[in-house]
């Protein structure tokens, strides 16, 4: 081989070398800072860009969300309870330049700048609040975050904290709480409960003795219904009967003689019972009256017979 030979084949792969030192492939998540001679150039966007070889220094950036875990503190409430918190942050570069140049490592000021934070918030809630306010807490981190990350070219998404612990006797005081208000809960339901059960009790009581009531006046007013017509069916077989015998009499046009004799055939039954007055009706007061008149006349001679009969007569 001479030495023509050697050069070319020297020539070929020093521009494999030159060839290979000029591309520089950029994956889709990624952002690359061309450096020339230490001095920024130009960032370099994903796929297949061409450099300045030996001059030019490629920094790649990646552009994907990080999470960063914040290790756990002790933090004092506003109420002098110490707790253990730990946070969680999803953060993303959204300017490689910055995050590049304007710090040195973005995750390690994240981590600091929330346990600071994170000592400045809760130290401003008490402890209940910070047990039920999660949510706000976590919002008012990542506003304050992002408002101290935004000079890096980084963008908190959210923080999210994972753990907040209380003392192991702030733990029991609140697990007795906790239980007390199921307790009382509990007896409030029993109670309302048993109320409820003995309005219903009251208001079927109530109803069932209105039935009643309604039922026993419905019977009585069907009794008495019932005596009326009763009655009514009594008083007019009695009115119809009167009003045969009288008929009968009228039609039978009696004499005073007959009507006299009647009354005669009455006087015993009137006698009969126990009873030490007689009450007589007062057409009876000229029957006796005749009758005494017979008596006297059977006593004197014959001019008084006459005279007991001519009373009879009359």
């Amino acid at each position: 081989m001479n030495s023509v030979g050697i050069f070319l084949i020297v020539a070929a792969i020093f521009a494999f070398i030159l060839v290979v030192s000029a591309v520089r492939v950029i994956r889709p998540f990624e952002r690359g800072l061309v450096e020339r001679l230490g001095r920024f150039q130009r960032t370099l966007d994903p796929g297949l860009n061409l450099v300045l070889p030996f001059f030019d220094t490629v920094l790649r950036v990646d552009m994907r969300e990080v999470v960063i875990e914040v290790p756990p503190q002790l933090v004092i409430t506003k109420d002098n309870v110490n707790v253990e918190v730990d946070a969680v942050i999803f953060c993303q570069v959204t300017d490689p330049f910055r995050s590049r140049y304007e710090i040195s490592s973005y995750i390690l000021a994240a981590t600091k700048l929330a346990q600071t934070n994170l000592r400045n918030v809760i130290g401003e809630i008490e402890l209940d609040a910070c047990l039920s306010s999660r949510e706000r807490i976590n919002g008012q981190l990542r506003d304050v975050m992002d408002t101290a990350t935004d000079k890096w070219g980084v963008k908190v998404n959210r923080i999210e904290l994972q753990r907040i612990d209380p003392p192991v006797d702030i733990t029991q005081a609140m697990s007795r709480q906790m239980k007390a208000e199921r307790d009382k809960r509990a007896t409030i339901l029993d109670a309302e409960a048993i109320k409820q059960a003995e309005i219903t009790k009251a208001e079927g009581s109530k109803a069932s003795q209105i039935l009643e009531a309604d039922g026993y006046a419905s019977a009585v007013k069907l009794k008495a219904d019932a005596e009326r017509y009763r009655q009514l069916t009594i008083a007019e077989g009695e009115a119809k009967a009167i009003n045969s015998v009288f008929t009968a009499i009228h039609d039978a046009k009696p004499d005073d003689k007959l009507i006299t004799l009647k009354y005669l055939e009455m006087l015993p039954k009137l006698a009969e019972g126990s009873a030490n007055k007689i009450f007589m009706p007062y057409e009876a007061s000229g029957i006796i009256s005749a009758l005494s008149a017979m008596v006297e006349g059977i006593k004197t001679p014959d001019g008084g017979k006459a005279k007991a009969a001519e009373t009879v007569v009359k």
